[in-house]
């Protein structure tokens, strides 16, 4: 708005006029609706990201119990909530009957999404993505509950999928229930939903820097201290939780040694041989994104939904008993930490069997959701990463007797690139096997096995396993988290310069040989040294004037919303001037002092806007 006893001073064709500015009445403002609530104050969106962070640690819990309880029941017949991922599940009392174990699993599973939320289907990452960049922050409550007894189903009766998926999902979920509970901005209950997804993956792997760094890389619209504080305390506080209930071993127990890289010429090949791995895995992983929507393609065909998953999961239990059959163990049912478990440590045998469970597993997985299951792609990237990382350990030592590599390093390296690759959250993935080996030797070759390998997959697919859901959709998720340069620039960058400063009682007429050329020409009325209003001339205005009074004033065609700013006002706040008391365009004057006249600049409408954001995107590689 204008303020009382500013001087304007334009030369707007080489002639100078001074106007005097008068207080401009302000154009009243729309009844706030949920989006335009009041930010809430830092202080309570912390309290609310702690109960988060309790909640979802809380969840992580509650959510292993019911994972343990139907895997007990299911496989072994015996009521108890105590599982061990990390051990093999002893052989079952139903023989062979233990391949229709997931199918009766796929079926309650399809029953509860179908009747309850269908957006709890799939490895749940997505969804909550397209609720933060298309739905406000919005997710149903009911879905963390759906999603925490539909995914222990699946997890406990054989799917081959994750648990981390659901507790992100979960999390979210949480996280945004109170956000709709209480009355605050999108961007805050976006900020409460990607704190639930950092804290769910925290409480899961026991990897609170992950946690953050995986909402970071994947859930935030924008880092500011404002997002940041309330993710980091949520992850830390789920971290806590799920220590005081599981312990402070990460999820993997890891040889204390994985091989140290010696600071000298010939670790150029160790490390080389690292970036054949990454290549390896971004293979994989471009592979397992394209497997699971083959997949999910095929069995829509399908004309029922019970049908299609039951045939699904009667695949991964035929996959299951042959592996138990050929050689000992169920091997690719459920989260698969005890075949992770096994692979570090060297029990697993030969590059060959290795490779067969790389197989065994992605085609596994890609059927398990392909057909409707509901669970993560988290863990099944880990274990194809581990058992392809092992599996190269073992080729290179067979073929070059003496080659300074470990088994147990490249199958944490392959985890860390086959999760990188796959998802796209690369600094997630380095940072989460660092925190889960508690070896700095490790980091120098994940972060080269990570950058190829998420090199090599989007040179394959573009889209990561979490965006390519969405792309089909019809949904387009950023591929990177710029700044919002433009935002900080000050109104005298943005404003268009060319404009005119004419009386109210100017006949439009006479401006239009001044118009001619220009596709919008903006002009700023005055009336008794006052700002009346501004006007926006287009080939629109000119053809319904001369078809209509000749003698038509500006002062008539001129529109009242409108705001002033000074010159050094920065950009994010004449945009939300803009929004917040729905002007057209902001006059830019220049305030030398109280007393003195002060100069209009230029103007700003919403097209110098688009102009400046173009132009503050350049300067990122391949944008232009």
């Amino acid at each position: 708005m204008a303020e009382a006893s500013n001087e304007l001073d334009e030369t707007a064709r080489g002639n100078r006029r001074h106007v005097r500015v008068a207080p401009v009445q302000p154009i009243p403002a729309a009844p706030a609706d949920e989006e335009a609530a009041e930010p809430l104050a830092l202080s309570w969106l912390l309290v609310l990201a702690l109960a988060v962070g309790c909640i979802t640690g809380l969840g992580a819990v509650v959510f292993r119990g019911l994972i343990g309880f139907v895997h007990n029941l299911f496989f072994l017949r015996q009521v108890s909530f105590s599982y061990d991922a990390s051990q093999f599940t002893p052989d079952s009392p139903w023989g062979a009957l233990v391949i229709f174990v997931p199918v009766v699993g796929g079926l309650l599973v399809t029953w509860i999404v179908s009747n309850f939320a269908p957006e709890a289907k799939g490895h749940g990452v997505p969804e909550v993505m397209d609720a933060i960049y298309y739905k406000g922050g919005v997710i149903r409550p009911v879905v963390a509950l759906v999603k925490s007894i539909a995914s222990a189903f699946a997890i406990g009766s054989g799917a081959a999928v994750g648990r981390e998926g659901p507790i992100i999902q979960i999390g979210s979920a949480l996280g945004s229930t109170l956000g709709q509970l209480i009355r605050m901005t999108a961007g805050q209950r976006i900020t409460l939903v990607a704190a639930g997804a950092g804290a769910g993956i925290a409480a899961t792997f026991n990897t609170p820097i992950g946690g953050v760094l995986f909402a970071t890389e994947l859930m935030m619209p924008e880092i500011s201290v404002d997002t940041f504080l309330p993710v980091a305390l949520a992850t830390g506080t789920a971290t806590f939780i799920g220590r005081l209930f599981f312990g402070a071993d990460s999820a993997f127990l890891v040889p204390a040694q994985l091989g140290a890289i010696p600071n000298q010429l010939g670790s150029a090949l160790t490390l080389a041989l690292y970036a054949l791995l990454g290549a390896l895995t971004g293979v994989a992983a471009a592979a397992l994104i394209r497997a699971l929507h083959w997949a999910e393609d095929a069995f829509e065909r399908m004309p029922n939904r019970y049908l299609r998953h039951a045939a699904g999961m009667l695949l991964v239990g035929l996959l299951m008993y042959a592996l138990w059959r050929g050689a000992g163990h169920y091997y690719v049912e459920g989260v698969g930490y005890a075949s992770i478990q096994a692979t570090l440590y060297g029990q697993l045998p030969g590059a060959a069997f290795l490779l067969l469970l790389a197989a065994s597993k992605l085609f596994a997985t890609s059927v398990s959701l392909g057909s409707g299951s509901s669970g993560g792609v988290f863990s099944p990237s880990l274990f194809i990463g581990a058992t392809l990382g092992a599996a190269v350990a073992s080729v290179m030592t067979a073929a070059v007797p003496g080659t300074p590599i470990s088994a147990p390093a490249f199958a944490m390296v392959g985890m860390g690139a086959m999760v990188g690759g796959g998802t796209g959250a690369a600094m997630t993935a380095v940072a989460m096997i660092f925190e889960m080996t508690r070896d700095y030797d490790i980091v120098l070759p994940m972060i080269i096995a990570v950058a190829v390998s998420l090199g090599v997959r989007r040179l394959l697919s573009v889209e990561s396993i979490y965006t390519l859901k969405l792309r089909r959709r019809g949904h387009a998720i950023p591929n990177a988290l710029h700044a919002n340069m433009f935002l900080v620039q000050e109104a005298s960058q943005v404003m268009e310069t060319d404009v005119l400063v004419l009386d109210h009682a100017t006949p439009f007429r006479e401006i239009l040989p001044r118009s001619e050329g220009f596709v919008f020409r903006h002009v700023v009325v005055t009336k008794d040294e006052r700002i009346l209003g501004v006007l926006r001339i287009n080939v629109g205005l000119r053809r319904a004037v001369n078809q209509a009074e000749s003698d038509i004033t500006l002062g008539e065609l001129a529109q009242h919303n409108f705001i002033v700013v000074t010159e050094h006002e920065i950009a994010f706040r004449v945009i939300s001037r803009l929004w917040k008391q729905h002007a057209t365009m902001a006059v830019v004057v220049q305030l030398d002092s109280a007393q003195a006249p002060v100069r209009v600049l230029g103007v700003i409408a919403k097209e110098h806007v688009a102009d400046s954001v173009a132009r503050s995107i350049r300067i990122f590689p391949g944008k232009h």
